[in-house]
């Protein structure tokens, strides 16, 4: 009898492949080979101020800074009030601590509308500069947030500059790519139009990058600054203030799936948290036009709210939520390959405690709770 010969459809062979990708990516996913959380260090600063946002690990010894020093910003002050923190401290990965600064926002060296209340967004330069994002309020409340700025803070802790005006209103999230002599900030706000909506959802949150001039022996200098998306959801919110476009990370290469973009150069994710997804934003360093509000890259699934955003060393990026005490990781073709719980505390668990985080290159994640008000460490 004649044997029958059996051909597998094209579309299935390209199905097996995916899932076979899929399951390849999750079995070498970061979070998978990291099951112990630890306690580094608390983030209360003699001052009282609580609620810890930004992460920021030290890329180099310079002045007050420490290579390998994991930089925290408070965004309430002893009372507990949003948009009222002042303060950065250090952590040393051995749980030692210090007070890196403590602004004062009447003796900030340029304009900061509203003053100081220190958001997720921080990072830090090799130069040894320190950015951090200001949005303030006077009473802790969404009704009198005010634009605020970027404090731009030398090697010791003594704010230099500020960076306010339009297009910056509520710098709530910020990353940065640098070489000697120029930077880049990209930093998304959440005030255009929220105020006055009074708890609606507006359509006007914005991704700004700014061009910085880096010099030897004198404080950065603004080249430009760009919108390069804008049109991100985002409201105010009893419980955390104003809800918005909140962690921003490079790509290490490529645009991922912006395939029409300029080949070569890096896309900018997203956490477009009232979305719930992770946007691109294509050609993110030198595009000199919106995106709008970009490509999605992931939505749904472990997502719930996802707010702080890192890009891992081999390009996946980690994301924690908001609305629960999960963090995500994404590779850069849209699959979530892992989840694991980083808080179990409160009612529903993990609900509001996360938010900053970084990553370090020998696979340990430092993230801020600000449920225990404490810098810790998974690894």
């Amino acid at each position: 009898m004649k044997r029958q010969r059996f051909t597998i459809p094209s579309f299935v062979v390209l199905m097996l492949l995916a899932v076979s990708g899929v399951a390849q990516a999750a079995e070498g996913a970061i979070l998978n080979r990291l099951d112990t959380i630890t306690t580094v260090a608390s983030t209360v600063p003699a001052n009282g101020d609580v609620n810890p946002y930004g992460v920021a690990r030290v890329k180099r010894t310079v002045g007050k800074l420490q290579a390998g020093h994991i930089l925290v910003s408070n965004f309430n002050n002893f009372n507990n009030l949003q948009g009222t923190g002042s303060t950065i401290v250090d952590i040393a990965p051995d749980g030692s601590f210090a007070l890196f600064a403590q602004i004062d926002p009447a003796k900030l060296p340029g304009a900061c509308p509203g003053g100081v209340g220190l958001t997720t967004a921080l990072v830090t330069l090799r130069a040894g500069w320190v950015f951090v994002g200001s949005l303030p309020t006077a009473d802790g409340t969404a009704a009198t947030a005010q634009a605020g700025c970027l404090i731009v803070l030398d090697s010791d802790g003594t704010p230099v500059a500020t960076i306010s005006g339009p297009p910056i209103n509520g710098p709530w999230d910020m990353t940065a790519t640098e070489n000697d002599h120029q930077a880049k900030l990209f930093v998304t706000n959440v005030l255009n139009g929220t105020v006055a909506a009074n708890g609606q959802t507006v359509n006007q949150g914005t991704v700004v990058r700014i061009d910085l001039d880096i010099h030897k022996r004198s404080k950065p200098s603004v080249a430009s600054m760009t919108v390069i998306g804008d049109g991100f959801a985002e409201r105010t919110d009893p419980a955390a203030l104003v809800i918005g476009p909140t962690g921003v990370g490079l790509s290490h290469g490529g645009n991922t799936i912006a395939d029409s973009a300029k080949e070569g150069s890096r896309a900018l994710y997203v956490a477009d948290s009232l979305n719930n997804r992770i946007a691109v934003i294509p050609n993110a360093l030198d595009r000199t036009t919106s995106a709008g509000t970009g490509l999605t890259l992931s939505a749904g699934g472990s997502l719930n709210d996802p707010l702080g955003l890192v890009v891992a060393h081999d390009g996946n990026i980690l994301t924690v939520n908001g609305n629960d005490g999960f963090i995500t990781e994404i590779t850069p073709k849209g699959s979530q390959i892992a989840t694991k719980l980083l808080d179990n505390t409160g009612s529903p668990p993990g609900a509001g405690t996360l938010f900053g985080l970084t990553f370090v290159p020998n696979e340990r994640v430092f993230f801020v709770d600000d449920g225990t008000n404490t810098l810790n460490r998974l690894h």
